[in-house]
This record gives C-alpha cells, sequence and structure tokens, in this order.
C-alpha cells in the first residue's frame, strides 16, 4: 500500500501514475479550450456570412429532420456547392474543435473507468480508500473531478451552446462519423448539447441561467457517489495541499485554503443536495474557506460571485448570509483599509535603500515573510471584493448594499491598490532572488566560514603555545588544548546534519564567550577580536544552516496571483497606464508585477511536469504568450504617447517651415526667420520627452516570462510597430470613403489628403528614429507594406472559394495585429476594395469613352477627363507604389471572377438552353456550308449572323456588360503597370533592367524548350520563378493581356466563336459611330457643335468590349481565336460584296458604318493578340484589308 507521496508518484506504481497522467492530460485540455475560443468562426456567432451559411448552420434539431433535409440538401445544387465552400473554409478548425469535445468526454469516461478500477481492485493493493489516504493521492483525486467541472463550465462560458450544437451538427454531416472508427459522436453530442445558459460579463447585463443549472449540466456523464463522497469529505475536512503552515495567523486561514476552496466550490455541485438542504454541513464549509470572502476565481480564468451562484440554493444561501452581514462586510472592509496603509509603510520601510542586505535578510527573514504574507492577504482582498466580478451582481438587490459598504469603507482605489501590488512584488522579488542566491552558495559559504573559524582557533592556540609569542599574553597549555579541541569540534561540522550542526554551534559561541570571562582574556585586544570575529562567523554560520528551500516555497506559495489572472488585471491596465505616462521609471516596478504574475503558470504545469507529458511545452507557451500580450498591452502606453508627441512635432514643423531645414548660409537678415526659440524649445522638450519614454522600457533588461524571453529593445519596437500599424490603418480606411453616388468623384480630394496625412507619419518616424535607437525607414516600409497586403488579401478574399483566415494570413501576426474595420458599403471590405471600385465607377464604360491617343477616360457628357495621368500620379502619391500594385492584384482576383461568371453564363444560361443550342448549331452548319459570297447569293453570312444575333439577342446580350467591365479592368490595369514601369526604371534602375533581362533569359528557355523538348529542360518551378513573377507585379513588368487566369471546361469551347461572333457584330451594328471615328471632334468640338452628346441607352465603350473580348478569348485554345476571326471575315467579306458598284478605292469612312467598326475591331483584336494583318488575310480579301481607314 502507498503510504507516502514519492511512493504513489513512482513510475512503477501504476495506479497513480494513471491519475496522475488523466490530470495532466485534464489540465491541458483546458488550455486548448481557451486557446481555441478566441478562433471561434464568426459566422457560428451570427457574425460575418451568417446569412448566406443560414440554411446549413443547424443546431440538434437538425436530428429529428435530419432525412427530410439531406433529401432537399442533394436537390439543391447551389446548397450543395455552399456547403462544399463553408466546409472547405471550416472544416480543419471544427475538427479541432471536435476533438477538443470529444476529448472532455474521453477525459470523464477515463476518470470513470479509474474510479471502477479502484473499487474492483484492478490496482494491485490499492483501492479508493487506500488512494485517498495519501496526500498526492487524495489531491489528485480531487483535481480530476475538480478539472472535469471545470471544462464543462468554461466550454459553456468560451463556447456556448448553440455554438457547439452547430459544431457538431456541422462535423456529423461532413463525415465526422468517419474519422475514426472510435468517434464517440453520440456521447459527445449528448455531454455537450446547449444548456440554455448564456454568458454575461457586463455589469449591465444578466447571465441567463436555466433553472438546476450547472448540476444538471454535471449529471450527464455520472461519476460514483461513493467516490465523489469520500473525496468531497476529504476536500471538507484536509488541507490537502498543507498550505496552512504557511499561514499561522488563524485570521489567513480562509487566504490558506482559498485554492482549495474553488475546487469545492465546483465539487458542490456533483453533490447538490449539500447546497440545497445539508444546513450543518454548508455552515461548515462556509465557517472554513468562506467566513471573510464570497469572491473567488476557478483555475484562473472563471469569476464566481457566491452571493449569486448560491442564491438558489437554500442551505448554501442561509450560510453565506453569516459572512455577508453588513456589520461583517463592515468590520473586514475597514480591516482592510487598515492593513493597506500599515502594510504599505512596512513594504516601503523594507524597501529603501541599503536596508536589505543579506544579513538583514538572515537576521529578519520571518519579519519579511510576514510582511509579505499581510500584504498578500490584503491585496487579494482588496483585489477580488472591488472587482467588476463583484460589482456584476449588482442587480442583486440585497447585495447592492453589501457592494456599496465595502467600497465606502475600504476606501478602494485602484491607484493605491496598485501601488501596494507593485511595491510588495518588487519586494519578493528581491527577498527571492537573494534567497536564491543564497541557497546557491549556502555551500562554499559554510565551508568558508567553518575554515576561517578554523585558522583562527589555530592562531589562538599558537599564540597560548608560545609558537607565536604575543605581548602580554602567557604561556597556557590548557587554553592551547582547549582551542585545538574547539577547532576539532568546528571542524566537525556537518551542514546536512543541520540540527545538530545548529545545537553545537551555539554550545561553541557559547564556550567562546565563557572562556573570554573566566580566563581574563578582555585586556588582549588581540585575542577579544578574535574571539568575537569567531562567535561572529559562528552565528553567520547559525543563519546559513538554517537557509532552507521551505522558505523559499513559502514566499512563492505566498505572493501566488493566479486569482487575478485574465479578466481582473485588465482593469488595472489604464492605472497602470496612466503610471507609464506619469513616470516611466515605473515600468521597473511593473516589471516585478510581470513576473509575480508569471508564477500563476504552475497552476497548470504542475502535473503536466510531474507527469512528464508532451503538453508541456504548448500549455506553457499558449499561458506565458497570453502574459506577454498582457504585458504588450500594459507598455502600449509608451508608443501611443510617442506618437502623440510627434503629433505634435509635426504640427509644428508644418506650421512653421524654418523649423524643418537649416541653410548651410543664411542671411543675417533672415536669422530671425529661422530663430524661432520658443518653437525650438517646444521640439526639443517633446523630442526629449517622446526619448524619455523609450527609455523607461530599455530600462527592463531582458526577461523571462514563462518560457518567453522578453527583449526590451524588441518589445519597444514592436509597439511601434503596432501604433505605426493602427495610426496607418486608420487613416487609409477613413480616408477612402466615397459617395458611390456623387457626380463628381471625390478621388480628387481624398487622395491628397491621405498623401498628406501619410507623408506625416514618413516625416515622423524619420525624425524620431535617432532619439529612439530603431530604424524608421525600415520599420516603415515594412508595417505599410504588411497593411496594404493584409487588405488586399482580405479584399480578395470575396473572391476566393476557400478564404484565408487571420490565423493562416502570413501578414496578420497576433503581437502587431492590423486593426479590422466594419465594411462601409456593401461591395467592398476594406479601403482597397472602396478605392479599387471608385476607380471603376469614374471610368464606367457605359459613360466614359477611351481615348488611347491621350492615354485617358473622358466623360461621355461633360468631355471632361475623369481619369487620367494627372489621376493616377495622385493615386501613387496617397498610396504608393506598393499600393499600386495591390490594387492591381486586386483588379486581377475580379477580372478572375468575372471571367468565371462568364464561363459559367454561357453553360448555364446559354448552352444549357436546347432553343439556343438548335440556333447555334444551325448557324454554325450554314456558315462553314457557304464556300463563297456573291452579291446575288441568298445564303449571305451577314444576314445568317444578323438573323441570329436578333434570335438569340435575350439570352447573349448579359454578356456584353460582363466583357465589356472586363475590358474596363484591364485597361485599368494596363495604365497601372505602365505608371508602375515608369516608377521602377527612375527609382531603381538597375533592378528594373535586371528584371528585364531574367525574365528575357527565362522566356527564351521556354520557348526553347517549346521547340525542342527532349534536348532543352523546361526551367525548374523552383522559388526563383515565384519570386520573379512577384518582383515583376510589383514592378510593373507583366503584361495583363497575355495571362491566363481561368482553366475553361471542353464543353463550352464548341459555342464560344459564334457566340462572340454574334455578340461583337451585334454591338458594332448599333454602335454610335461618332464615338469611333471622329475622336479629335470628341474632345475639341466645334463651337457650332452641342456641347452636350446624347449618349445611347445601351451604349458601352468600344474599346472596353475589345479588350475584354480578347480576354475571354485568351482563356482558350487559340482555335477559339482563328474561329472568331473566320465568322467576322465571312461576315465583312459579305457585307462588301452587298455594296452597291462603284469605285472600288472609294474610302471605308463613307461605307457603311458597321462594315467600318468590325473591320477595326478585327484590326485591333488582331494587334493586341499580337497577330498581324496577314492572319486576317486568311479570312479576308487582300483588297479590303488594304482600303484605307479614315477615323
Amino acid at each position: 500500500m502507498a503510504d507516502n507521496q514519492g511512493d504513489f508518484l513512482s513510475e512503477e506504481n501504476l495506479c497513480g501514475q494513471t491519475i496522475l497522467k488523466l490530470v495532466s492530460r485534464g489540465n491541458a485540455i483546458i488550455a486548448e479550450i481557451l486557446r481555441l475560443s478566441d478562433f471561434i468562426p464568426p459566422v457560428f456567432n451570427g457574425q460575418g456570412d451568417h446569412e448566406k451559411y443560414a440554411p446549413l448552420l443547424m443546431d440538434f434539431h437538425y436530428f429529428t429532420i435530419s432525412e427530410s433535409f439531406e433529401k432537399s440538401y442533394s436537390g439543391n445544387g447551389k446548397l450543395v456547392d455552399l456547403n462544399e465552400e463553408f466546409r472547405d473554409n471550416h472544416k480543419l478548425i471544427i475538427e479541432r474543435f471536435y476533438l477538443v469535445f470529444e476529448s472532455v468526454y474521453k477525459y470523464v469516461d477515463d476518470l470513470n473507468k479509474y474510479v471502477t478500477q479502484l473499487s474492483e481492485g484492478s490496482f494491485v493493493q490499492e483501492t479508493a480508500d487506500s488512494v485517498i489516504k495519501t496526500i498526492e493521492g487524495k489531491q489528485l483525486l480531487a483535481e480530476a473531478v475538480y478539472i472535469y467541472g471545470v471544462m464543462l463550465l468554461l466550454l459553456d462560458i468560451k463556447v456556448p451552446g448553440d455554438v457547439r450544437e452547430k459544431m457538431l451538427v456541422f462535423y456529423y454531416r461532413n463525415g465526422g462519423t468517419h474519422v475514426s472508427t472510435d468517434s464517440h459522436i453520440d456521447e459527445v453530442c449528448k455531454l455537450l448539447a446547449s444548456t440554455g445558459y448564456i454568458h454575461s460579463s457586463s455589469v449591465d447585463k444578466q447571465s441567463v441561467r436555466p433553472q438546476d443549472y450547472p448540476e444538471s449540466l454535471f449529471r450527464r456523464v455520472p461519476l460514483n457517489d461513493y467516490f465523489l463522497q469520500i473525496v468531497c469529505g476529504r476536500m471538507e475536512s484536509d488541507d490537502l495541499y498543507n498550505l496552512i503552515s504557511f499561514y499561522p495567523n488563524p485570521t489567513h486561514r480562509s487566504h490558506a485554503l482559498s485554492g482549495q476552496a474553488s475546487m469545492i466550490y465546483v465539487m458542490l455541485y456533483f453533490v447538490p443536495e449539500l447546497l440545497h438542504s445539508d444546513s450543518a454541513k454548508m455552515r461548515g464549509i462556509v465557517d472554513k474557506f468562506f467566513p471573510d470572502n464570497w469572491i473567488i476565481n476557478l483555475y484562473m480564468t472563471i469569476p464566481v460571485n457566491l452571493a449569486e451562484a448560491w442564491e438558489p440554493y437554500k442551505a448554501a444561501r442561509l450560510a453565506l448570509a453569516q459572512s455577508l452581514m453588513l456589520e461583517n462586510v463592515k468590520r473586514l472592509s475597514l480591516k482592510m483599509h487598515k492593513k493597506m496603509g500599515e502594510c504599505g509603510v512596512s513594504v516601503n520601510n523594507f524597501l529603501k535603500e541599503g536596508v536589505l542586505t543579506v544579513n538583514y535578510l538572515l537576521d529578519n527573514r520571518d519579519k519579511l515573510l510576514n510582511c509579505i504574507r499581510e500584504s498578500n492577504t490584503t491585496l487579494k482582498w482588496m483585489l477580488l471584493h472591488n472587482s467588476k466580478m463583484a460589482q456584476a451582481t449588482n442587480r442583486m438587490k440585497q447585495y447592492k448594499t453589501v457592494q456599496e459598504t465595502i467600497s465606502t469603507h475600504s476606501h478602494f482605489t485602484h491607484e493605491a491598490v496598485l501601488e501596494l501590488l507593485m511595491n510588495s512584488a518588487q519586494l519578493e522579488l528581491k527577498v527571492k532572488r537573494m534567497f536564491k542566491q543564497l541557497l546557491a552558495e549556502k555551500i562554499s559559504h559554510w565551508t568558508r566560514l567553518r575554515s576561517e573559524c578554523e585558522g583562527r582557533m589555530d592562531e589562538l592556540s599558537d599564540v597560548f603555545s608560545g609558537v607565536k609569542p604575543l605581548t602580554r599574553v602567557d604561556k597556557n597549555e590548557h587554553l592551547t588544548g582547549w582551542f585545538k579541541q574547539v577547532k576539532s569540534q568546528i571542524a566537525a561540522l556537518n551542514h546536512e546534519e543541520w540540527v545538530a550542526a545548529g545545537r553545537n554551534i551555539q554550545q561553541l559561541s557559547q564556550a567562546l564567550e565563557e572562556v573570554q570571562e573566566f580566563h581574563q582574556l578582555e585586556s588582549n585586544l588581540y585575542v577579544k577580536q578574535f574571539l568575537n570575529d569567531t562567535r561572529q562567523q559562528l552565528a553567520q554560520m547559525l543563519r546559513i544552516i538554517n537557509v532552507k528551500q521551505d522558505y523559499l516555497s513559502a514566499v512563492e506559495s505566498i505572493m501566488d496571483l493566479s486569482y487575478a489572472w485574465g479578466t481582473l488585471m485588465h482593469q488595472y491596465i489604464p492605472s497602470m497606464q496612466t503610471l507609464i505616462k506619469r513616470d516611466p521609471s515605473s515600468v521597473i516596478k511593473l516589471k516585478a508585477v510581470f513576473l509575480k504574475m508569471s508564477t500563476a503558470l504552475l497552476v497548470p504545469l504542475i502535473r503536466i511536469t510531474q507527469a512528464k507529458s508532451s503538453d508541456r511545452m504548448s500549455v506553457s507557451q499558449y499561458y506565458s504568450n497570453e502574459l506577454v500580450m498582457f504585458m504588450r498591452a500594459v507598455l502600449q502606453i509608451i508608443p501611443t504617447s510617442m506618437f502623440a508627441l510627434l503629433a505634435k512635432i509635426i504640427r509644428l514643423q508644418t506650421n512653421y517651415p524654418s523649423l524643418r531645414e537649416l541653410p548651410t548660409k543664411v542671411e543675417k537678415e533672415k536669422l530671425t526667420e529661422y530663430a524661432l526659440e520658443t518653437q525650438r524649445f517646444e521640439v526639443a522638450r517633446l523630442t526629449h520627452d517622446a526619448s524619455v519614454l523609450a527609455q523607461g522600457v530599455l530600462m527592463m533588461k531582458n526577461t523571462m516570462v514563462g518560457v518567453i524571453k522578453i527583449d526590451p529593445r524588441q518589445l519597444l519596437e514592436d509597439g511601434i510597430r503596432k501604433e505605426l500599424v493602427v495610426q496607418v490603418a486608420n487613416a487609409l480606411h477613413s480616408t477612402l470613403v466615397f459617395n458611390p453616388k456623387a457626380k463628381v468623384s471625390e478621388l480628387n480630394t481624398k487622395l491628397p489628403e491621405l498623401a498628406q496625412k501619410i507623408d506625416g507619419f514618413r516625416r515622423s518616424f524619420e525624425y524620431i528614429q535617432d532619439y529612439v535607437n530603431l530604424y524608421g525607414l525600415k520599420i516603415w516600409q515594412e508595417e505599410y507594406t504588411r497593411v496594404m497586403h493584409y487588405n488586399v488579401e482580405r479584399e480578395c478574399n470575396v473572391f476566393l472559394r476557400v478564404k484565408i483566415s487571420d490565423q493562416d494570413s502570413q501578414f496578420q501576426s497576433s503581437t502587431i495585429p492590423i486593426p479590422k474595420y466594419p465594411p462601409t458599403d456593401q461591395d467592398s471590405v476594406t479601403f482597397v476594395g472602396r478605392l479599387g471600385r471608385e476607380m471603376l465607377r469614374v471610368t464606367d464604360f457605359s459613360s466614359t469613352v477611351y481615348i488611347e491617343q491621350s492615354g485617358a477616360w473622358f466623360d461621355l457628357k461633360s468631355r471632361e477627363p475623369v481619369m487620367d495621368t494627372v489621376l493616377l500620379q495622385k493615386v501613387v502619391d496617397g498610396i504608393g507604389p506598393i499600393g499600386l500594385a495591390l490594387i492591381d492584384r486586386f483588379f486581377s482576383f475580379m477580372l478572375q471572377k468575372r471571367l468565371e461568371r462568364a464561363s459559367n453564363f454561357i453553360q448555364d444560361k446559354v448552352i444549357s438552353q436546347q432553343l439556343v443550342v438548335e440556333h447555334l448549331t444551325a448557324t454554325i452548319k450554314g456558315l462553314s456550308g457557304i464556300k463563297g459570297v456573291s452579291q446575288g447569293s441568298k445564303d449571305q453570312p451577314s444576314k445568317m449572323l444578323l438573323a441570329a444575333f436578333n434570335k438569340l439577342r435575350n439570352f447573349i446580350q448579359p454578356l456584353l456588360t460582363v466583357l465589356s467591365r472586363m475590358g474596363q479592368i484591364q485597361q485599368l490595369r494596363m495604365h497601372l503597370n505602365q505608371k508602375l514601369s515608369l516608377l521602377s526604371s527612375s527609382r531603381s534602375q538597375y533592378l528594373h533592367s535586371c528584371l528585364l533581362t531574367l525574365n528575357k533569359a527565362i522566356l527564351h528557355d521556354i520557348e526553347a524548350h517549346t521547340l525542342n523538348p527532349k534536348h532543352k529542360p523546361y526551367p525548374s518551378e523552383d522559388p526563383l520563378l515565384v519570386d520573379l513573377s512577384e518582383y515583376l507585379n510589383h514592378s510593373g513588368l507583366s503584361d495583363p493581356l497575355s495571362k491566363v487566369y481561368i482553366l475553361t471546361p471542353d464543353p463550352s469551347m464548341k459555342f464560344v466563336p459564334v457566340i462572340t461572333t454574334l455578340l461583337v457584330i451585334g454591338h458594332l451594328n448599333r454602335a454610335s459611330a461618332p464615338f469611333a471615328r471622329n475622336m479629335a471632334t470628341f474632345i475639341n468640338p466645334s463651337p457650332s457643335s452641342s456641347s452636350a452628346v446624347g449618349v445611347p441607352a445601351d451604349y458601352a465603350d468600344t474599346r472596353m468590349l475589345l479588350l475584354g473580348v480578347h480576354t475571354f478569348l485568351k482563356q482558350f485554345h487559340n482555335q477559339v481565336l482563328l474561329e472568331v476571326f473566320s465568322y467576322m471575315g465571312s461576315y465583312v467579306t459579305s457585307l462588301v460584296s452587298l455594296l452597291p458598284s462603284g469605285d472600288p478605292s472609294k474610302p471605308l469612312s463613307e461605307l457603311p458604318s458597321d462594315l467600318s467598326q468590325v473591320l477595326h475591331f478585327m484590326r485591333q483584336l488582331a494587334l493586341i493578340s499580337d497577330s498581324n494583318d496577314t492572319l486576317l488575310s486568311n479570312y479576308i480579301p487582300a483588297h479590303i484589308l488594304e482600303l484605307p481607314l479614315h477615323m
């Protein structure tokens, strides 16, 4: 039978190892629940795309209608596609949630199996009764139940019931039961079905707590009654962790048992009859655990106010009523207020310079420990009972008076509590460091002092033996022998036998004092000094021998701050930041608070470490990251304050240009203009304040927080980066907001405004970088680029089937997060979408005309340019070259989506119609059957194509808008790339030339491979090609018109040429000819012409249609383009054959407009397709191609 904790937790003890590993696993599960709770997909919480996916998000009601739902689902193609899209985006995170849900069930199932094995005697010589008698055994059994209860409560708070049900249904519907053969989906659903509990952390909003909650949740998978009774009995009667020895004062007993109190609070929900009706036991529990406290914290994460939690339970409520009596509350509040003052004075006295030395610590360690104990017990009561978790029950009228009494008589202020917390943390840190050093050097100190004492006894023995004659010291053989005997006794002292050694040291010290008196040695100063020094060294040895690990353990146990982990300490962030703003050097004291908080990591890690679990690093990393994030949140006030100072500096430099640059030579008369003493002093003062703030962080030095090493320099840089990201993102988001109904575009006003803001940020960084010793330009470029990339990524997510989440994004960071703002319109997610769509709106193909000679878009009515090189330069000034490149990327994603829409339109809306297919087939057959055309022929291709267009007009007309919009996007992209190419060639000439050369070389290799694939290998697809493509895109060296964006299905290829031909011919046949021919007249109209041009209702810029058709046909095999040329060539030839006889050299401009338009369209299409008139001559007679075009 296991009689001690060492035997119970030994690796040979299967019983102890089983429960230890189970508890260790439970701690890891809780960490995973906390970690995943931050990554619940918004759609499950009714946010994001909830409306879009609402038909697929079902709770457990699904199981009652599963057959009918799946039947209707399988017959709905759109719903199937929507489900596949939803699954592709959320499958991984939902599977991870399910694994956590299942692990909770497996945990309680394994706990029940363990209890059963104990009762059946499966473990040799171990039963539940024997295990509960061991120290570690009763601790682990109690922890096993406690952790299970915490899991259930934590899941209900962090992952609401309706969210759990939707996740489980999604997992079940998408093959969750087939993930593994031992899946427990049914049991998991039963355990984690919604309880109806709705958590609220707000003071104004009450949590919704169903009747019989949470005991009904705990009963879903019941535990053994006898097992619960013996564990609960031990928790009521025993001090499980032997902490009362650290709190000798009886008034501190509730603080000593606070951890156990949290455990018994959870345990009582497994035996709710005690809460309801066992008044005697509840009275005993309250008297022992809650006589002077009623606010507790479960597992560092769940705050509980017993006045509210026990309200539904009669016995518990009555037992707690004594603690909540106003007289008792008033007495406690006054007592704590008094202690706050006393502890503050005591701690400050110990922290005075020169007071806390090693000798002082050794002489006054009990006094120091008592001061630390009083400070921590006072802080704990003040922190918990004046926190928001206590105020959250103000909605209970009977408790409101209690809270007011506490607030009034404890004279609570955040500043006073924070000051005591910082000072006590600093004292604890100093005591711990000094005591750890003493422990580390204990043996060496002991050995050195013992050797010195031996040496002194040797010298005194020699003095009285006459070997070393000394004035006025007579030879004394008795003293000589006695000192030798003392030396041998000192040499025999052993620090390992500390009890005997301590007793012997006291006896030796007393003997040395007596020999000085009896033999009248006071008259000899030399001997007296030796004896006094020896006694002092023996006293020091006695102090050192009492330096034990127990004292350090007591300090670490008393200074525990795990109860304030999470929301409680976050309430003090504003006070901490105010303190830092007032005195940046206070960061040193806050560092001690952060280290004090890091001791909370022992709570989840102690069992994981004992079990040697592989989860140790993962769990410690999570809690360490949480603490580091808290540190960053507190210290972020420094970068925020620095940016506020920088804003004032930039404002001064802007208002007084003479402050910015001082010329090399200044005329004497103008010296006063540059002096500006007041303004220069203000700039110097602001700069000094900024540097002092930075120095405050750097004073922290390197610090280990959990398993993470904090570098203050990196901390400062990260904070500055974070504030920069917030400022830049806010400027971009707030400035680039456009009115879609504005008659005059706001681009001309918003872009210069943005450029001014961005330039201010850039100049401020350039100015301050030397004063804070950071690489300002590097930080600026990296963070600005990251902000732009992230927002483009979010905007492009709209066009992706599988979205890139923040967790998967290479541009988002938990350390330096880029803020997300709610959309300001229905179409765009970020400012990138708003800017891009505003550019599209301004250059809309239905209200503008693009004139290639001017490289600009003109409004049809006002004839004013709406997009030209001037406006494009404003875009560059506003968002920079990187922004220009990323707008191009956004347009490419938009283009890809429209190409898919065009392809799907042909398949779903055109080819799927039987009547349309018949007409298209007949047209293709008719055109292929015509060998030649003549003036009198009945089967004219022109008539046949126009007739087919008129019949199919309603079916294919929507494609015109799609293709024109695609062409508009491509034209904009061409302008963006031209601007980027110009910028890269002027600003980075060598890089630009290098990219051009490398690109040509790779294209040459590809061409060589195409001609001779056996001997010329294809360039390897290594990172070089990927990186080169990225560089080319950012340098404007890519051609948007030559790219393939989608893979088109084969079935649509057959009819694409004829559909495209019909669409183009139909449009050109109705197009307004003057826009194509009289561009000069359009730009500079004659005085007699009307200033307003009449715009047809169905107008579309032919240039945009041309680019759209080219881009669309580029996605198919080149044979499709040739077939389009063939059909259009037949149309042109047919039209020419129908012309009346006359002078064949008559200018084409005087011929029918449709013929002129189509021929011009074909020539332009051949030109941008890298074809030429030689290709066209295969489909159009040479004499027609040779006719002049007067445009």
